[in-house]
């Protein structure tokens, strides 16, 4: 059985959304073949994101970017951000080209965003986590051209520039490289944003271009490049205003109702603009796709943190700027809401809270109200980098009734469920979820064999395990593939098992996570130490620590006492490892 957004349900949300994307309605969707399958896709939609960020011009002198002591208006950050179109081109960037950014939230980040995709080049995303190998893996895998980067993590990669044969520029954002740079390639980003213009770039793009490069861990060890196309960023834009539209008139005809004021209800105070509090790594499909282009489309003041997340800063921001949305991980709201300080600031302006990662237990949207008074709806949504954000979701009054759910398909999306032959599964049957629709990526960068394996014959094989109920809500229940979620990051238990193993002292690894009450999950390594060798933990931690981001050293060791648990085949017997279940002796042949 597949499942696309129609079905029943009490939420007056889902009766207003089905009338928008009818026949006629301002949002109507249609079917079209694409890529020789027959897709949902709505029958308006933006050509490209460069028309996204010419409509957005109208916002005019509304301020669009805050961080710090900086507000810059939609005018002041398009006029930079075509400045940067401009500057890349000078570079001798054209279209299909990749850059990549390597740096915290910054409007630096925003603009050479907009700048790369409005030329019709490809903007790669690296995680700003990572150390110098994977960043120099990253780099090399992508073919990038130019980088930009910050001083922080330009540290991390200065002396190995002149060995990366595609770069070609490198651009400082917050610092001048000046005669101490360790490559001639390196720039001041002053140059890219020298001169200011209200001229956008007129290279032809089409909606099935290649837009981004975000990289996802693998689950063979190296991360691979998922590609988001033009039309793939265009649709989850538009699937989420269509939603933030649906949600709003839902709210109001509550509020009507129920004889208060429908204004009340909206996400934005009565005739103001909507503020979101902009927490989530632009090098995530959650920063990037569903915060940045969607607060350009919608005309949303976006107030970027500074550094590290901390709680008390987004509480004083909330209360500094009247923030109305938040969209967010949950490790971040768990440690919101969990912050002693939380009663000391006024949160009394958000009326919208939207998270993924995790299905949104009962006791978490407790909390998530108990912080936010007068809070209007919450929003789950279920997504992978390969989807291009957010497949399903769930809202409104479902929040509270289906807590455990991951929601109902976006309007454009369809889910399946998967059975070990491939057929699909009827309600409540458990198999693979299949995901399909505008928002699939097309590939994996360079990489046509893993492409194949799970994109088939349009469908996005996802590696999660579930089951749609009668009403064709879906449910998450496990992970088909080696991985755990620790605050928002998929870690692939492989990649650290691997590099492991090739510590002199350890014979043998396994990965598994444990839980934890805020970040999900924690990584724990489970190592058979080799025969006569001294290993401490602290060397553990500092080998994997080597060639792997800080969030993929484990924090919990154990030794195990003999050999690890395999199957017959090999196979690391995980439950075992985890406590959670008993293993034959045929199981260990």
């Amino acid at each position: 059985m597949s499942v696309d957004s129609n079905g029943t349900t009490g939420d007056p949300t889902r009766a207003i959304r089905d009338q928008l994307t009818g026949p006629g309605g301002p949002f109507e969707v249609v079917r079209e073949e694409i890529g020789g399958h027959e897709l949902k896709v709505f029958k308006d939609r933006f050509p490209n994101l460069r028309v996204v960020a010419q409509f957005a011009a109208a916002h005019d002198d509304k301020e669009f970017i805050v961080q710090g002591d900086r507000r810059i208006t939609f005018a002041e950050f398009l006029a930079a951000s075509n400045s940067v179109s401009n500057g890349l081109a000078a570079a001798g960037v054209v279209h299909g080209d990749r850059v990549a950014v390597l740096a915290q939230n910054s409007p630096e980040w925003c603009m050479t965003f907009w700048g790369t995709v409005d030329l019709g080049a490809v903007l790669v995303g690296l995680n700003g986590w990572w150390n110098t190998d994977e960043i120099i893996y990253g780099l090399e895998d992508s073919g990038a051209k130019v980088l930009v980067v910050d001083d922080k993590r330009y540290q991390r990669i200065a002396d190995a520039l002149d060995d990366i044969e595609t770069l070609e520029h490198v651009y400082l954002i917050d610092s001048d490289p000046g005669h101490g740079a360790a490559s001639s390639k390196v720039r001041s980003f002053a140059e890219l944003v020298a001169a200011p213009t209200d001229a956008f770039p007129e290279v032809p793009i089409d909606e099935g271009d290649h837009a981004v490069i975000f990289y996802t861990s693998g689950t063979t060890g190296r991360p691979k490049g998922a590609i988001s196309t033009h039309r793939n960023m265009v649709a989850n834009l538009q699937n989420t205003v269509l939603l933030l539209t649906a949600g709003s008139m839902a709210q109001a005809a509550i509020a009507q109702a129920a004889g208060e004021d429908p204004d009340g209800a909206a996400l934005a105070p009565a005739g103001g603009q909507p503020v979101a509090l902009f927490s989530a790594p632009l090098f995530h499909v959650a920063g990037c796709h569903s915060t940045l282009v969607v607060g350009m489309m919608g005309g949303i003041r976006l107030v970027m943190l500074e550094g590290k997340f901390d709680p008390v800063t987004a509480l004083e921001l909330i209360d500094k700027e009247h923030v109305t949305l938040w969209t967010a991980v949950p490790t971040m709201v768990w440690r919101v809401c969990e912050a002693p300080e939380r009663h000391d600031y006024d949160t009394s302006t958000v009326t919208s809270v939207s998270f993924g990662g995790s299905p949104s237990a009962d006791e978490m949207q407790r909390r998530i109200r108990e912080t936010f008074p007068n809070l209007k709806a919450t929003t789950n949504a279920y997504g992978l980098t390969e989807s291009s954000s957010a497949a399903t979701t769930l809202s409104g009054a479902d929040a509270l009734r289906k807590a455990d759910s991951v929601g109902l398909p976006m309007p454009t999306v369809d889910v399946a469920i998967a059975g070990p032959d491939g057929s699909h599964l009827g309600p409540n049957q458990t198999g693979e979820v299949l995901l399909r629709g505008p928002i699939i990526m097309p590939g994996y960068w360079n990489k046509p064999e893993a492409t194949a394996s799970t994109v088939i014959d349009g469908w996005l094989h996802t590696g999660d395990v579930g089951h749609l109920d009668d009403e064709g809500y879906l449910y998450i229940t496990d992970r088909a593939k080696d991985m755990l979620i620790r605050g928002g990051e998929n870690v692939y238990c492989v990649e650290i098992e691997n590099r492991l193993v090739e510590h002199p002292g350890i014979a043998d690894a396994a990965v598994v996570g444990v839980p934890h009450a805020s970040l999900g999950e924690e990584v724990k390594a489970v190592v058979e130490i080799a025969p006569g060798a001294d290993v401490t933990d602290d060397d553990i931690r500092r080998w994997v620590a080597e060639t792997l981001a800080p969030f993929k050293v484990p924090t919990h060791i154990d030794r195990w006492d003999g050999k690890l648990p395999r199957n017959a085949s090999g196979k690391l017997l995980k439950n075992v490892l985890r406590g959670e279940g008993h293993v034959s002796f045929a199981e260990t042949m």
